[in-house]
């Protein structure tokens, strides 16, 4: 990529869906509508790469793509598989990918995706302190910045929250929708995971992103104890989209 190029295509891979478009990069302005296709069950390596092939044969696209992953992503691998075939672990994610669909591709993280989108254009822009952003999706994912630079591969979502289990399978957008919970059901659940996250890190600012920050009324004037605002992400189920943009921006910049 040369540094005339200022579109990517950008993807983000989750555990019930699987969703592109091409991004401004200077902007974070999606270049087309969003296109989704379904999450294929099992959510294979091959079943995976034939979709973001169908993505990219959607958008006639010919340059670079940023796509995003549920899991630990390091140098490339896969190194966990919250919700996604378990085939995925320390499988050569990036490159499995790339060769599905024959262009340069980077992957990353997805909660890290959205984080690096809300520092570079949403709600941690220009921000100073630690900030958490949260997606609550399928699972729970977590980006963690600090004076505005991301740190990788938190999975806050996996903490041991509450004592017999890890929080996302105790306040993710999954469970409150499987589970049938209303607002004042799901609510003390997400305020209680928050005050432990709270506890754990003294943030300067929760950021709440995924699907349910579209619903940020029903939900944020309920948490209480915080000692820091709340806020919903400024780019809400389009920042793993952007962010994975973003992130194969920079490594095919050179």
């Amino acid at each position: 990529m040369n540094k005339q190029v200022r579109a990517v295509l950008g993807i983000d891979i989750g555990g019930t869906g699987i969703k592109g478009a091409p991004v401004n990069i200077e902007t974070g302005e999606l270049l087309a509508e969003r296109h989704r296709i379904e999450t294929p069950q099992p959510a294979t390596p091959e079943a995976v790469g034939k979709v973001v092939s169908e993505l990219v044969e959607h958008f006639a696209w010919t340059g670079p793509v940023g796509c995003t992953f549920p899991a630990i992503v390091h140098n490339g691998q896969t190194l966990s598989a919250a919700n996604v075939d378990k085939s995925w672990i320390n499988a050569q994610a990036e490159q499995i990918l790339g060769k599905a669909c024959g262009l340069p591709l980077k992957l990353v993280n997805d909660a890290d995706a959205a984080g690096l989108a809300e520092v570079t254009f949403g709600a941690a822009h220009g921000k100073k302190g630690k900030i958490l952003v949260l997606t609550l999706g399928t699972g729970i994912g977590s980006a963690l910045i600090v004076d505005g630079k991301l740190i990788t591969n938190t999975e806050f979502g996996h903490l041991i929250f509450p004592k017999d289990g890890i929080a996302e399978h105790y306040c993710s957008a999954r469970v409150k929708e499987e589970g049938g919970l209303k607002w004042k059901e799901f609510n003390p659940r997400l305020n209680a995971y928050l005050l432990h996250l709270q506890l754990l890190f003294s943030p300067d600012l929760f950021i709440i992103g995924g699907g349910i920050s579209k619903k940020a009324d029903k939900f944020i004037p309920e948490m209480q104890g915080l000692r820091c605002a709340v806020v919903p992400a400024e780019l809400k189920n389009e920042a793993g989209i952007v962010g994975a943009a973003l992130e194969a921006a920079a490594c095919f910049a050179a």
